[in-house]
């Protein structure tokens, strides 16, 4: 009985890890004064101030990101990474 539950509390932990997978969060750095989009659940402490999320895709944390009041607008440099991102997967993705 006892490898029953081992064995199905390390299915649970594993298959819970596995669904953070491809998630973004929006989180507020107060040290930076931006607003980011990261890929692992954020811890709200020290100067992380919020987060948001998850979202299933970086265009939705995007979106979510540009209508939270808390976060200043992109710099042209952030929406020029964004971009960049984009099409890299884009070629990674065509054979």
């Amino acid at each position: 009985m006892k490898r029953l539950i081992v064995a199905g509390a390390l299915l649970l932990a594993s298959g819970t890890v596995g669904l953070a997978d491809g998630l973004f969060w929006v989180v507020g750095n107060r040290a930076t004064g931006k607003c980011e989009i990261v890929t692992s659940n954020p811890v709200i402490a020290g100067d992380i101030w919020f987060g948001d999320g998850p979202y299933g895709s970086k265009a939705d944390a995007r979106l979510a990101r540009s209508t939270i009041r808390a976060c200043p607008a992109p710099s042209a440099d952030d929406e020029k990474d964004g971009e960049g991102d984009a099409r890299d997967q884009q070629e990674r993705d065509q054979p």
